[in-house]
């Protein structure tokens, strides 16, 4: 069910209705690039540059890969303005999204609008005009199922939203591999999976850690809806299973020693800790000392891990 929200907060209220005299230049130029949300995106190409190298079994064109990730850029960036555009009701009253331009008032709605849809425009013609036009249409699949089916559909009406809306995070892997080689393979898939699998286990701590905020205004996130050792079970789940198809790259034949143990080693020590995650929950533990934040922290450092080994490995088999 899908819940509006209607509280009214003192937060960004005043600030939606700055004049343009009271918006300086610089914050407005600081403002139209957190739209773009630039540390999700830095996330985002950590997953594409290093497929590239994978794909290209050693260094892919310089031009080529400045290329893939501008539009990458530009594309997420236009997803996550968009995003702003459509929630800018909820971030008014989350303690976590007040500061966001719309919220504020430094950038208009109307604004917001115009500069999601330019970034989708310039950054669709970018990838086909440059790189090839398989990766121009995984850019705009990716870009449309962020914002029509996760930010408008599943977001505010299912507990499973970050599951299934994750998938847009997913497709840079695949833009990556198809930059270089116009084509699919069953290595951008794996890795396409692993980053599936890894989504809801990396977001549902952050979500624990948040969760009145998305109670306030009725996004039924996962630790919304379910106890923190339901919540926990499923971390479990997803991590096993995304550990799994992470070491099935090697069999497959497209990774060799290095990959292999990088991928034990990281995701080791990622089920120890969401097992550790799981035993506090089991126990009852809130507040702080459910520490759930050293999974969110950790999902960071093991996919930025993950990904240097696939693009080192070639140079090493």
């Amino acid at each position: 069910m899908c819940v509006t929200a209607v509280e009214s907060r003192p937060v960004g209220v005043a600030g939606a209705s700055q004049s343009p005299s009271h918006r300086p230049f610089g914050a407005r130029c600081k403002a139209f690039v957190a739209l773009t949300k630039p540390r999700i995106i830095e996330l985002l190409l950590i997953t594409t540059v290093p497929v590239m190298f994978l794909a290209q079994q050693g260094v892919p064109d310089l031009k080529l890969v400045v290329l893939t990730c501008l539009g990458g850029y530009l594309s997420a960036g236009g997803a996550n303005a968009l995003n702003m555009y459509i929630d800018r009701d909820i971030d008014a009253l989350m303690d976590r999204t007040s500061q966001r331009p719309l919220v504020t008032g430094m950038v208009s709605p109307r604004e917001c609008l115009a500069f999601g849809l330019t970034l989708a425009v310039v950054s669709t013609l970018l990838f086909g005009l440059t790189v090839n036009w398989l990766s121009a249409w995984l850019s705009l699949g990716a870009l449309l199922f962020y914002v029509v089916v996760y930010t408008m559909i599943l977001k505010r009406r299912t507990a499973q939203n970050i599951v299934w809306g994750g998938i847009a995070g997913c497709m840079p892997v695949l833009i990556g591999w198809s930059s270089v080689t116009d084509s699919m393979s069953w290595a951008p898939v794996v890795l396409f999976l692993v980053m599936f699998f890894w989504t809801p286990p990396h977001y549902w701590p952050l979500s624990m850690k948040v969760k009145d905020d998305y109670a306030r205004v009725g996004v039924p996130m996962l630790p919304v809806v379910a106890s923190n050792k339901v919540v926990a079970r499923q971390i479990v789940l997803y991590s096993w299973v995304m550990v799994a198809v992470s070491l099935t790259l090697t069999p497959l034949g497209y990774t060799g020693w290095f990959y292999t143990l990088v991928a034990l080693v990281a995701g080791g020590w990622w089920l120890w800790e969401a097992h550790a995650l799981q035993a506090r929950a089991k126990a009852e533990v809130t507040g702080g000392k459910l520490k759930e934040m050293r999974l969110f922290h950790w999902s960071i450092t093991y996919v930025s891990l993950l990904f240097v080994a696939v693009a080192v490995d070639p140079f090493l088999r």
